[in-house]
């Protein structure tokens, strides 16, 4: 599902698209994309950000209420604020324009298989006093809910199934934003700072996400992620 109201896209990705297989249906509005992509499930969602009713991010926040279909932003917009805020909502991935598709081809790929991995995962992780809800995204600490943005739960939730394992910032970056983002270590200490605030019962002294100097993180422990 390619969602932008430039006439000029659509022509060129739609024979770009069908020749590597896919299969593009498109829509022009936040109201019209939210519409289609409950009706159709495409398998992955083009998204432009700069749409005739409003702005993309609200096609975001409301699909992933109930979606987790792969969405990449195609955008003209390079603020840092758009990609992050962009990221933050629950996308998977952000392409400035103009853009080659070669590039686009490849980071499609990564969120299918990316999509793949997360559907062969456990439905409910446990981690010391986390217990992580694969389903109804949902995180508890003790009895009580956590509220994490998209990309925190997803981060959280990587790191939970390596429990007891360092995962190098390349390897996490890779997983969670795809693998066009592997040097955005600034990315990654934000969202685990802000991870930290949640589920720490003092993010100053951290004894659930621990750093590991020059390397990455690990969940503290000695508990492994059970389904």
């Amino acid at each position: 599902m390619v969602v932008d109201d430039e006439p000029a896209i659509l022509r060129f990705l739609r024979p770009a698209l069908e020749a590597n297989s896919y299969e593009m249906a498109s829509a022009a509005t936040v109201t019209d994309a939210v519409k289609r992509i409950a009706a159709d499930a495409p398998d992955l969602v083009l998204l432009d950000l700069g749409l005739a009713d409003g702005d993309g991010k609200d096609v975001i926040r409301q699909v992933r209420g109930w979606s987790e279909v792969p969405i990449i932003v195609l955008s003209a917009r390079e603020r840092e604020i758009e990609k992050i805020e962009s990221l933050d909502l629950g996308a998977d991935d952000y392409v400035n324009k103009p853009f080659s598709i070669g590039e686009l081809m490849a980071r499609m790929r990564a969120a299918l298989r990316h999509r793949q991995r997360r559907n062969a995962e456990p439905l409910r992780l446990k981690v010391g006093s986390i217990e992580i809800d694969a389903v109804r995204h949902r995180v508890v600490r003790d009895g009580a809910e956590l509220k994490l943005t998209p990309k925190e739960f997803e981060l959280l939730s990587f790191l939970a199934r390596h429990a007891g394992r360092v995962v190098t910032h390349r390897q996490i970056l890779a997983a969670v934003w795809g693998p066009a983002h592997t040097s955005d270590t600034q990315y990654l200490r934000v969202y685990v700072g802000q991870l930290r605030q949640k589920i720490e019962a003092r993010a100053d002294e951290p004894q659930i996400i621990l750093t590991e100097p020059g390397i990455g993180y690990r969940i503290g422990g000695d508990d492994e992620p059970r389904a």
